[in-house]
Formats: structure tokens, sequence, C-alpha cells
């Protein structure tokens, strides 16, 4: 009997202009593009992921974001965003042993500030990258992070955030 490989990497970017309705825009991007692709165990946590990473940049970035969507090497999901705001954020600032050690950067009864505290903590890896001016004259940052399979153990950052890997399919 023969056996289907898995789809090969694929990618989609969506541009989102600075509206407060992109982050429900990449949610349903998202769900869609992880059925079409099998991928339906990671909707939840992945449109967790990518609809507080768009609304980060929405919230902190006064022009539009792009978000991207990749399949990797070895069925791990990448979500990245890129915003006009070159500033590295707490706590994608920080490595992620910090995580616990440092108190939250909110009070209690806080409406905000917590989104990318749960990226750092659903996500099996993440990782900022200032882009400064490059030869298009867009700079920014990017953040990101990815999910591994349900069947695969997380890759933990323990140490820096981590720069892109070369994951490749």
């Amino acid at each position: 009997m023969d056996t289907v490989s898995p789809d090969p990497a694929w990618s989609y970017l969506l541009q989102l202009p600075h509206n407060p309705l992109a982050p429900r825009v990449a949610r349903v991007t998202l769900r869609a593009v992880l059925a079409g692709h099998g991928m339906s165990d990671r909707v939840e946590v992945a449109e967790l992921l990518a609809s507080e990473l768009v609304t980060n940049a929405y919230r902190y970035s006064g022009g539009p974001a792009t978000m991207r969507l990749r399949r990797m090497e070895d069925d791990w999901l990448r979500i990245s965003v890129w915003d006009t705001n070159p500033s590295i954020p707490a706590p994608f600032d920080r490595p992620a042993t910090h995580l616990h050690a440092v108190p939250t950067p909110t009070a209690t009864d806080d409406l905000g500030g917590r989104g990318l505290l749960l990226v750092r903590g659903y996500a099996d890896d993440w990782g900022a990258h200032p882009l400064g001016d490059d030869l298009f004259g867009r700079g920014g940052k990017l953040l990101w992070c990815e999910l591994a399979p349900q069947d695969q153990p997380p890759t933990i950052n323990t140490t820096e955030p981590t720069p892109l890997r070369s994951r490749t399919a």
C-alpha cells in the first residue's frame, strides 16, 4: 500500500492594514489555511498566537502589518508578524528563562499587557528581530513563534530569543 507524504513546505502571506479588524481577519485566514492543509489539531493555539501577534502590531505601530504562516520541516508551523515599529516589546526582549523570574508587567485589573506573555507560554519556540532599514526601506520588527506537531516534543528556548532558524522542508 502506498503512503501519501505530508504536504511539502508552504507559505502564506497576508497584508494587513492598520485597522482594528486586522486580528479577526488574521484568525479567519489562519483557520482556513490550517484546515486546508490538515492541521486542524493546531487551530485553537495557533489562532490565539496569531491574534496576539497581530493585535500587538496594531496597537503599537502606526502602519500596516504582514502575517506569514509557514509549514516548516518536520511539520512545524511558524507564525510571524512584521510591523513598522522597530522596538522589541517585553517579554520578547528577554530570554525565556526569565519568564517566571520577572513579575508580570501589568496589574491584575489591567485589561492589556498579557498577550505576548501568552505567546511565550503557548508557543514551542519564539523570537524577535529588529529589522532596521532594509533595501526596501520598510524597517520595523518581526515577531515569530512556532508550534510543534502534537506528536513531537517542543523545542524549549532557554537562552536568548533565537534567530530565525533555517528549518526547510
